[in-house]
């Protein structure tokens, strides 16, 4: 797997922070990927510091339904109190055609107001050992977080996805063999 470093872009319109991470998978394509963003009520599976993911409403994938997620990734807004973060997530949208989705955060102790994110896996354009591999790219958009600089939540974003798209690509290599 190919590491693809941070690249963060800031807009300052609207006081909002916008940014995106990537990762490129040589040995897994688009279509052994995409199915497991899709399962929306599982990125626990996939996110190494998420232990915790589960449907609390609707179907899993479809639009309008709501993941619970507790986890370490990003500290609670809870001050110097040890406290395990969480957040309430719904699917907005899903396009399996384009293999992307949208979700927002409806309710955390992590400090996010106002956060979307996309998810999209694109189809790798070459062919990397016979394959074309993918690239996963996550956006972000949120309003800016107290105690944080929209480098530093990119950088965990970044750590993240390099992390989980490592753990997919494996999974699919180990299950080929």
């Amino acid at each position: 797997m190919k590491m693809n470093y941070l690249r963060v872009k800031c807009h300052f319109q609207k006081q909002k922070w916008e940014g995106k991470v990537s990762a490129r998978l040589t040995n897994a394509t688009a279509e052994q990927i995409w199915p497991l963003f899709k399962d929306f009520f599982n990125l626990h599976k996939w996110f190494p510091s998420l232990p915790t993911c589960h449907g609390i409403h609707g179907n899993n994938g479809e639009p309008g339904s709501i993941r619970y997620c507790a986890g370490f990734s990003i500290p609670s807004s809870n001050g110097d109190k040890p406290t395990v973060s969480w957040s309430k997530e719904r699917l907005i949208a899903v396009d399996h055609v384009d293999q992307s989705l949208r979700y927002e955060i409806v309710d955390s102790n992590i400090g996010f107001k106002s956060y979307e994110s996309t998810v999209h896996v694109v189809p790798g354009s070459g062919s990397v050992d016979g394959q074309d591999g993918c690239v996963i790219e996550w956006f972000i958009t949120v309003d800016p977080v107290d105690g944080w600089t929209i480098e530093d939540l990119m950088r965990k974003y970044e750590v993240g996805l390099q992390r989980m798209a490592k753990k997919m690509e494996d999974e699919i290599v180990n299950f080929q063999d």
